[in-house]
């Protein structure tokens, strides 16, 4: 296994690291994120070192996202949320991992994506302020029009 110097992903694999471990196969493991979004949150854990997931083998995807599944399968078993939020990551911690967030309609992550939907279409509603109908009554509103 490559090992970048203080991983703290690989010392969870090489045991030198608590974690709380709910699913492995021979090339991923699956545990609770020690910082969580919700009850449940998960990371999913290349047991090779590697920075991101596209970097993988085909075998080492496949068991990263056939991991995943189960574990998602289990939470929406368990805690009944709306969706598995799945987010791909390597940039903090230079290890692949996915997140694994169930997530509830109204909790922070939902929040989230709905102000970050919001963002993203809102260059539309911007430019429209900018048109000169638009600019004109903005000044004629504050008085100079």
């Amino acid at each position: 296994m490559e090992k970048k110097k203080s991983c703290v992903f690989c010392d969870i694999i090489e045991g030198k690291a608590h974690a709380y471990k709910i699913h492995e196969d021979e090339l991923s493991v699956c545990i609770l994120d020690i910082q969580p979004y919700t009850k449940g949150h998960c990371l999913v854990i290349s047991k090779r070192h590697v920075q991101w997931w596209h970097e993988l083998s085909d075998e080492e995807n496949a068991s990263l996202f056939k991991v995943a599944k189960v574990v998602a399968n289990r939470m929406m078993d368990k805690f009944e949320p709306d969706f598995i939020f799945l987010y791909a990551r390597g940039r903090r911690i230079p290890h692949t991992h996915l997140l694994l967030i169930p997530t509830h309609s109204g909790d922070v992550l939902d929040r989230f994506f709905n102000a970050l939907e919001n963002f993203q279409e809102s260059p539309q509603e911007l430019a429209r302020l900018k048109e000169p109908q638009a600019m004109a009554e903005a000044a004629k509103l504050l008085g100079q029009g």
